[in-house]
């Protein structure tokens, strides 16, 4: 069966991509991270069809494990009462893996980052890969460069199945994982080249080009990403605008003032009274015009040095995915020009 990895640079039209790809003929099955994404997914079926067609299903990452790996086969068995978000104590890590309370806290809930262990754990791998191949022609799951940990692991099961899959995703809008469990997978999104040679080693063909150019990012704003940031991107425009390095204090607290620009912050973007989101919040969003990504003192330190390839990884991913936003200019404030308005 034809199974492939799509790159896909910021704004380059995945959603519309996988919905494209979709019919009222074929069994699909969706799997995307985020609740932005499964929303835009949801918006954009509908959009086409007119309706959500029956044949189609869309989960978000949990949903899946939870409702379509899980509850069929342990659920009854385990007595679980749902998934729990915090991360499991340090005590259960010198505990078995063949042991519950690795997997469940004393009321019977799931820790989030362990159900894919746990179902590789049970034995039941084999059935989860019966039961997709029972119930669907073809498998899509965007956003895969979210999947880590023990996830990741299940990932590499699931692509033996025999269906079509199609994998899109941008592997330098991995900005968080959602199954870190210790030294698990903890280093896949270090090296560019290895993660690919992963999906390869599974049958996986890899495409960098046919989503390779941005129907949201300007071509200045894509030179800015290429050549500062050492992030390959392009641009489907021909018109242009401006990258603008904010340097006057008319200038910036003109910008943080406006209503119609949004502000996105390295974190703790409440801490300022304007229309402001924290960098790796605004993943998958479509809506900004012109938006100001306020520098923190680390990144207005390397853009002066012109040593923004340099951040750490996820710093420098979150940088990538705030630039990335503007459907027209990008301004860029260093934080300490609007230092007064922090509450």
């Amino acid at each position: 069966m034809d199974k492939r990895l799509i790159l896909a640079v910021a704004g380059s039209g995945k959603t519309t991509f996988i919905v494209d790809e979709l019919s009222l003929e074929k069994r699909a099955l969706i799997i995307t991270y985020t609740n932005n994404n499964t929303r835009n997914l949801k918006g954009s079926i509908i959009e086409k069809f007119g309706f959500f067609p029956e044949n189609i299903e869309l989960f978000s990452f949990y949903n899946f494990l939870y409702s379509f790996c899980f509850r069929p086969f342990l659920a009854y068995k385990l007595k679980s009462k749902g998934i729990i978000w915090d991360i499991p104590p340090q005590w259960t890590n010198r505990i078995s893996r063949n042991d519950l309370k690795y997997y469940l806290t004393e009321d019977k809930r799931l820790y989030h980052n362990r159900i894919s262990k746990l179902l590789e754990q049970t034995d039941i791998i084999g059935d989860i890969k019966k039961r997709i191949e029972k119930y669907y022609d073809e498998l899509f799951i965007d956003e895969v460069q979210d999947l880590a940990g023990h996830d990741f692991n299940l990932l590499m099961h699931i692509i033996a199945s025999n269906l079509k899959m199609t994998f899109v995703g941008d592997f330098y809008q991995h900005t968080f994982d959602t199954s870190r469990d210790g030294n698990v997978n903890a280093n896949i999104h270090s090296d560019y080249n290895k993660y690919l040679k992963l999906f390869e080693s599974k049958g996986v063909s890899i495409d960098k080009e046919y989503l390779n150019k941005s129907y949201r990012c300007r071509p200045s704003i894509c030179k800015f990403i290429t050549d500062s940031i050492e992030i390959k991107i392009d641009s489907h425009h021909e018109e242009d605008c401006n990258v603008i390095l904010i340097d006057t204090k008319e200038l910036a607290d003109e910008v943080f003032k406006s209503p119609e620009i949004i502000k996105l912050f390295y974190r703790e973007n409440y801490k300022y009274d304007c229309f402001s989101r924290n960098w790796g919040d605004c993943k998958g969003e479509n809506c900004y015009e012109d938006v100001c990504v306020v520098l923190n003192k680390t990144t207005t330190t390397h853009y002066k040095k012109g040593t923004l390839n340099q951040l750490k990884p996820v710093s420098k991913n979150k940088f990538y995915v705030a630039c990335s936003r503007p459907k027209r200019n990008l301004y860029l404030l260093p934080e300490e020009m609007i230092r007064e308005y922090k509450q």
